[in-house]
């Protein structure tokens, strides 16, 4: 029995998704990107899971550093989500729509979204054209505690 293509995008489409903007710092560049395939995957440690398209430029530097910040958006960011989803001309350059500061793990940390998670990579499958990192929460920064966005209400696809 053949896999049915359009059924399989259907359904994987109706797995719900957070939108973060993930945060990586490698000496003094700084880059982000918009991550929707997360979730968390441990209480005790505190451990998140978080697929990274191998070829964005930041899979690189979180290979490299063992290290991320998620930053949990307001549900009325999309624009910014947006900006951090679009490619972009150099390094860093996305960060001009938004402020930040550094976190303990001296990662970018949004001051506008609902707080950050600086995360520390203890494992990882590469498989596919995505890794599979798998961190512990080492710092969280909570700057207000409001509802988060997701990917069913911006009305964008992806993945399937």
């Amino acid at each position: 029995m053949e896999l049915d293509v359009e059924a399989k995008k259907v359904l994987l489409r109706k797995i719900p998704h957070g939108l973060f903007i993930c945060t990586v710092r490698e000496g003094d560049e700084i880059n982000g990107f918009t991550a929707s395939w997360v979730t968390q995957g441990s209480f005790v440690p505190p451990l998140v899971v978080m697929a990274v398209r191998s070829e964005g430029s930041s899979h690189g530097t979180i290979k490299r550093t063992s290290k991320f910040c998620l930053n949990v958006l307001r549900f009325d960011q999309k624009d910014l989500a947006a900006v951090f989803f679009k490619p972009q001309k150099g390094l860093g350059g996305r960060f001009e729509s938004t402020s930040y500061s550094f976190g303990q793990l001296d990662l970018p940390l949004l001051e506008d979204a609902i707080g950050g998670l600086e995360c520390k990579v203890v494992g990882s499958v590469e498989h596919g054209d995505h890794t599979v990192f798998v961190a512990e929460v080492l710092y969280a920064k909570l700057n207000q505690d409001v509802e988060s966005l997701n990917l069913a209400s911006t009305g964008w696809t992806y993945g399937g």
